[in-house]
Order: C-alpha cells, then sequence, then structure tokens
C-alpha cells in the first residue's frame, strides 16, 4: 500500500510548478498558485514554513485539492511512495 511522502513546502511547490502552477502571490508564508487551462483559472495554496515538514492533513488537503487539476496518477507519483 503506497504511503503518503513527508513534503515541506518547498517540495510540494516544486511539484505543482511542474504539472504547470506559477506563483501569483504571497501573503506570509502562503504561497498562491496559480495556473490558466483553457481559460479556466485554477487556483492552490501552499503554506512554506522553511524545511519543516507539512502536516499530513494539510498535505493530504493540497493533494485532494490538486487532484480537481492534474490526473491522480501523475500526482500520485510525486506525493506517494511505494
Amino acid at each position: 500500500m503506497p504511503k503518503l511522502r513527508r513534503l515541506n513546502g518547498h517540495e510540494v511547490l516544486r511539484i505543482l510548478q511542474e504539472f504547470g502552477f506559477e506563483v501569483v502571490s504571497i501573503r506570509g508564508s502562503h504561497h498562491h498558485l496559480r495556473r490558466v487551462v483553457d481559460n479556466q483559472r485554477q487556483n492552490l495554496n501552499v503554506p512554506l514554513h522553511g524545511s519543516k515538514p507539512l502536516r499530513l492533513g494539510t498535505l493530504k488537503s493540497i493533494y485532494r485539492q490538486a487532484r480537481a487539476y492534474v490526473p491522480e496518477e501523475d500526482l500520485k507519483q510525486q506525493f506517494y511512495s511505494e
């Protein structure tokens, strides 16, 4: 059964940028990401708290939200380990 990897905010940011998301603003420690596909804006928020890993609930929430925009199989390879 695949296990959710412990990722920090910078790693999640890098993964989402590989799928075409760009940082459009930063407010405090939260980076707001956006990509436009077929004139539809797709938004995600990622907290960056240094090199500390994100809490599992936060990581799962980001994964669930990103799944609406990115094919799950591509995303799963980045967020889960075998």
